[in-house]
């Protein structure tokens, strides 16, 4: 997702947002629409207290909150924008990646086979190989459907 349309969502006001990192020590931030008992509110989701980031906008809650702030939010307000890290993991075979001919049944649709593997592929058996592409920020939209959860990546 590109960074502009990852700051029109942060700044958009009508449908709350939290951003997970990934990083060891870092706290969710969230913004929710204003009402003046979101500091009562979001204090019900954990054991301790929230923080106001005046200065930058948002509130600050202890990342184990995620999925408990996500029902919640979900619960109040019914739509939630998530973002977050993540990796895309590419699987592919050995036999596949050191195949002589040209047939490939594999999970990567050919693009490895007969590439042979540079060092970049964890290889798990004979059958079983897989690689974690790049770090990239995903956000995806979850809107409440009753007793179901819809996500829609934007």
């Amino acid at each position: 997702m590109d960074e502009e349309r990852l700051r029109e969502v942060w700044r958009q006001k009508k449908i709350p947002v939290v951003i997970r990192r990934a990083e060891k020590g870092h706290k969710l931030r969230v913004r929710l629409p204003f009402a003046e008992n979101n500091r009562q509110w979001l204090n019900k989701v954990g054991k301790s207290s929230v923080t106001w980031i005046d200065s930058k906008s948002y509130w600050e809650l202890p990342k184990n909150w995620f999925n408990d702030f996500v029902n919640r939010a979900l619960e109040r307000y019914g739509k939630l924008y998530v973002i977050q890290p993540y990796r895309e993991q590419e699987k592919c075979a050995p036999a596949c990646m050191n195949a002589e001919g040209h047939e490939c049944q594999c999970a990567c649709m050919g693009v490895n086979h007969g590439n042979r593997n540079n060092g970049s592929w964890f290889e798990v058996s004979e059958t079983f190989a897989t690689r974690w592409g790049e770090k990239e920020i995903a956000c995806r939209l979850m809107v409440s459907k009753g007793a179901n959860i819809q996500c829609d990546e934007i």
